[in-house]
């Protein structure tokens, strides 16, 4: 007995190890408890945060920088809200809108996800101190569709933040969500962007939040560039990225420090933190490049990917791994249409405004409901999840080890206990 109990250890304390804090909070079912602070998680210095922005050595920021910093760029982020307050985006939050609490609440990011996204987005350069975004000069538009709990089970919130984004002048939008469930009324959302020359990055999903190993919807929706994770300083696969056929780019996933309403800093991990750094890219190169179509911006960061794996794409890491600096400089002949994308639309493009604005009159050919927006409720029940949350911290993964090696030695003792007392 005491031979077996060794053995189930030997293979349950590692995976505990390995497992991310996204199983238990906001990336896991993102309806249960809080978000839970274990010690050294958080970190207090503003200069400390710099120092541990790995991402934007591996990145080449600062060669990326010299070509462009993101300037004139709006880029949505749909997401939990964003704090505009936060010091490191004081002056980057345009004035956005909230889906969920549509006449506001407390507080503009209840979660914190949406800040961080914003932060590894387009943080503040103006010093030497706190998060800094890859696009620090693009200015960030934020849609709250995701609630207190860091969900939502209603696409059509999701599609019509999407369409509002658009209409509001986003060229960029990122989506550091999704779920298992396709969604007829987000697709044609998101089919309503690319008509309007708008570039889609979303997230492939975290293994820890999800039923399957599918790519997460909407990041599967052709057109979207879908971003798994890669592990910190590796061209590895993080452990708990979601992958497959969709996946088309990769970029860091861990030990990465954001922004934490209204003025922290936490270290986090998930593809939620690195579909920004390729929506930071794309910001990036439709700054360089104003004029050039969605579409070329899309193949332009696919064309200067730094392949992965097996020669060309392929399943795990899509194209390979988001390259700056090649993305802004490389010669890449023109495309015509966005090569993601199937054209097979959901409805018909051009359509017209959002939902909720002052014309929304069906455009001729288009159907009583063109965006599906009158369907019954049960038809779009549909759950948007974050991918990502409060990265594991050495400490707690340790006490979770010695408390499951307690628990397992004392039920082999006691069972010990009672064959002796049965032999008696």
């Amino acid at each position: 007995m005491l031979l077996g109990v060794v053995a189930v250890l030997a293979v349950v304390a590692p995976a505990a190890a390995a497992t991310p804090v996204a199983a238990s909070a906001t990336g896991g079912q993102l309806a249960g408890a809080p978000l839970a602070f274990a010690p050294g998680d958080s970190v207090s210095r503003t200069d400390q945060v710099r120092d541990e922005q790995w991402q934007l050595d591996e990145l080449r920021a600062e060669t990326a920088w010299r070509s462009s910093t993101g300037r004139g760029v709006t880029v949505a982020v749909v997401d939990s809200g964003v704090d505009a307050s936060h010091p490191d985006l004081v002056g980057q939050v345009l004035s956005g809108v909230d889906m969920v609490s549509p006449d506001g609440g407390a507080d503009p990011d209840p979660v914190g996800h949406g800040t961080t996204v914003a932060g590894l987005i387009a943080g503040r350069k103006d010093d030497k101190r706190g998060v800094v975004g890859l696009a620090p000069d693009a200015r960030i538009l934020p849609v709250r569709v995701l609630d207190d709990e860091n969900r939502y089970d209603d696409a059509l919130i999701v599609a019509q933040g999407v369409r509002w984004a658009v209409d509001h002048g986003a060229s960029v939008i990122n989506l550091s969500l999704g779920g298992s469930g396709d969604s007829p009324a987000l697709a044609a959302a998101l089919d309503y962007a690319f008509a309007r020359d708008v570039v889609v990055i979303a997230c492939t999903g975290n293994v820890a939040t999800s039923s399957n190993s599918k790519v997460w919807y909407p990041a599967r929706e052709p057109g979207v560039i879908a971003v798994a994770g890669l592990e910190r300083n590796t061209d590895n696969l993080w452990s708990g990225s979601i992958t497959g056929r969709a996946t088309v780019l990769t970029a860091p996933a861990t030990g990465l420090v954001g922004a934490k309403s209204p003025d922290g800093y936490w270290r986090v991990q998930g593809t939620s933190f690195a579909a920004p750094l390729v929506t930071a890219t794309a910001a990036l190169v439709r700054s360089r490049y104003p004029r050039m179509p969605a579409g070329e911006v899309v193949n332009r960061l696919l064309a200067t990917a730094r392949d992965l794996g097996p020669t060309g794409r392929d399943d795990r890491f899509g194209y390979g791994a988001v390259d700056p600096v090649a993305a802004l400089t490389a010669q890449v002949p023109p495309v015509t249409v966005n090569p993601l994308d199937d054209l097979a639309s959901p409805g018909v493009v051009g359509f017209g405004p959002a939902p909720g604005s002052a014309d929304n009159d069906p455009v001729t050919g288009a159907g009583s409901d063109p965006l599906g927006l009158t369907a019954p409720r049960q038809q779009t029940r549909w759950t948007a999840r974050a991918a990502g949350a409060q990265a594991d911290s050495a400490p707690e993964q340790l006490w979770t080890g010695a408390a499951l090696l307690v628990a397992l030695v004392t039920g082999a003792a006691l069972m010990v206990r009672r064959f002796r007392q049965r032999a008696r």
